[in-house]
């Protein structure tokens, strides 16, 4: 299946930035956006990646992770394949897979050129923490490394670490198209209102040479 692209993967995948990361919710919830609000993050950790193909390293074959490994927060855990649900949002992990994370299987495997997608739990409720619970401890230069189906695995390198309030989440800057193989960690963050989370923490990576 050709991967969706540019501001059509934007506007179908960002109802996945709004789900309840702890409501014990198992599949996505919201209604799909097509505009970003244009207001600046509420904080970040470091600058949003320029994007750029200067020195990019070679794009590899497509191939679907299959395991994921971020030494710097002690994640190392299996991937599942995530779609879009019967009303048109994206899927994120069951809540009894608090511990998984999942690739978002309309954007490109780890590695090809585009923004790959996986998404985490902070926590799920009752269920216990969640696989991405302290991805807003990565920093620039830290190693992820997604394994991938077909034996090899795509190594990346953290280029910047972001906390957005839902409602300003800077769509382009996290499904537009870019020129080289880039990875994107997402998860909810901030302080929590009710079941539900105030923000996002996107880790974005470049795969390295």
């Amino acid at each position: 299946m050709t991967p969706l692209r540019g501001r059509a993967l934007a506007t179908a995948a960002l109802a996945a930035l709004l789900v309840g990361c702890g409501s014990g919710t198992g599949t996505g919830t919201g209604t799909a956006r097509g505009d970003d609000g244009g207001t600046p993050a509420r904080s970040a950790t470091t600058a949003p990646p320029a994007h750029s193909s200067a020195k990019s390293p070679r794009s590899l074959e497509r191939s679907v992770p299959v395991g994921l490994r971020i030494p710097a927060i002690g994640v190392d855990t299996p991937v599942m394949r995530l779609g879009l649900a019967s009303d048109g949002t994206v899927e994120v992990p069951p809540v009894t897979d608090d511990d998984r994370a999942g690739w978002y299987r309309h954007s490109p495997t780890p590695g090809q050129t585009g923004p790959s997608v996986l998404l985490g739990h902070v926590t799920v409720g009752t269920h216990g923490d969640g696989v991405f619970r302290h991805l807003a401890r990565l920093h620039r230069g830290d190693r992820i490394e997604a394994r991938l189906e077909n034996g090899t695995a795509a190594e990346f390198t953290v280029t910047a670490v972001r906390t957005v309030a839902k409602a300003d989440f800077p769509t382009d800057d996290v499904y537009g198209d870019v020129d080289s193989p880039e990875l994107r960690l997402i998860t909810c963050g901030g302080p929590r209102v009710g079941e539900e989370y105030r923000d996002n923490v996107i880790a974005f990576a470049e795969l390295s040479e």
